[in-house]
């Protein structure tokens, strides 16, 4: 039997509708703003431009690394637990980024210039990604350089024979192309969050 023609016109119409909110529910979720897996700065400000020592002793300055998305961390290479878990979900970061992982830098800044040396460092975060940049200092250009981005760090003894642990800020830090601190992602934030922040 033969529909009728209204029974017609309402099912076209029908689909006409269904097509129209799925077009705006596809539009509305092209145009909504991306959310962070950190904290986004809202006013940014330009990223203080430190001059650090790097691989094989080599002056590393923030600014040679304008072009690409930094991830800053401050941290020791004895840390028994925050540092390795943050280092760990760095490196599964990288990998999720596939090919954008070139226009990404991670950076360990040392805050234990004593014992953490360029070779002590590369080896240490080897074990994370090769990609992972360390960075040491005098003790006088660390203090000042983590001050500039409101990392605190404070030697703590315990035990016999000198051992010690450090109490450090736990945060990472997003610096964009452009150099400006845009992000600030809490201790444990996981490597998928960070990785869709940066792609």
């Amino acid at each position: 039997m033969q529909q009728s023609r209204p029974m017609k016109s309402w099912i076209l119409a029908a689909g006409g509708l269904v097509a129209g909110l799925a077009a705006v529910i596809l539009i509305g979720l092209a145009l909504r703003p991306h959310t962070f897996a950190g904290t986004l700065i809202q006013s940014a400000q330009p990223a203080f431009d430190f001059l650090l020592m790097g691989p094989e002793n080599r002056a590393v300055r923030l600014s040679d690394l304008e072009g690409q998305v930094v991830l800053l961390f401050f941290g020791y290479t004895s840390c028994p637990d925050v540092c390795p878990t943050t280092m760990n979900e760095m490196g599964k970061m990288l990998e999720l980024l596939g090919k954008d992982a070139a226009r990404t830098q991670v950076l360990f800044v040392s805050v234990d210039s004593e014992v953490d040396t360029p070779q002590r460092l590369q080896g240490y975060l080897s074990v994370y990604d090769e990609r992972i940049m360390g960075l040491t200092g005098s003790a006088e250009d660390i203090l000042y350089t983590a001050t500039q981005y409101g990392i605190f760090y404070e030697k703590r003894p315990y035990g016999d024979e000198g051992a010690y642990l450090i109490d450090h800020t736990a945060t990472v830090l997003l610096v964009d192309e452009e150099g400006y601190l845009k992000v600030v992602y809490p201790y444990g934030t996981p490597a998928k969050g960070i990785a869709a922040d940066v792609s």
